[in-house]
């Protein structure tokens, strides 16, 4: 008299999982989890990078200037502060500065951004500042006006 312990197609079924064969398809739906969440926020600390001075720009009907380099920007802000990029400078120490990063030397094109509530004249000897230092290629940067 025999006993037979299998269910009939010869795999065991038993509590330590002899029986178990192992998968073959790979479980995505984690992987899926983690790029949406990351996708998400990545689409909401993209518009935090750019970071920079804020000033209100005066309002001019000239078309935007296409390039593909990022500028050099000097800012002048609404107290009179002046700005190389995000860095607060002294006048004084501004044309070290702008030597010292400007690939180009001195046809480096450099934007002024001036805040409309600042003294017309503070800009204007910023970029005199700049022009005696010979520094030739300075542009002024304003804002379209809405609706334009």
């Amino acid at each position: 008299m025999g006993a037979s312990l299998g269910n009939g197609n010869g795999k065991r079924n038993g509590r330590n999982g002899a029986g178990l064969r192992p998968m073959s398809e790979i479980n995505v739906t984690p992987f899926v989890d983690v790029m949406l969440v990351l996708l998400i926020i990545f689409m909401i600390a993209a518009p935090l990078l750019t970071v920079g001075v804020s000033v209100d720009l005066p309002q001019a009907k000239a078309p935007p200037l296409t390039g593909d380099e990022e500028p050099l920007t000097v800012t002048v802000d609404k107290d009179g502060q002046i700005y190389l990029q995000e860095t607060e400078v002294e006048i004084e120490k501004l044309v070290p500065r702008l030597m010292a990063i400007a690939e180009s030397g001195f046809d480096e094109r450099i934007y002024v951004r001036g805040d409309s509530a600042v003294d017309y004249g503070t800009v204007v000897k910023v970029m005199a500042t700049m022009n005696q230092a010979g520094f030739r290629r300075i542009a002024m940067v304003s804002e379209t006006p809405p609706g334009q």
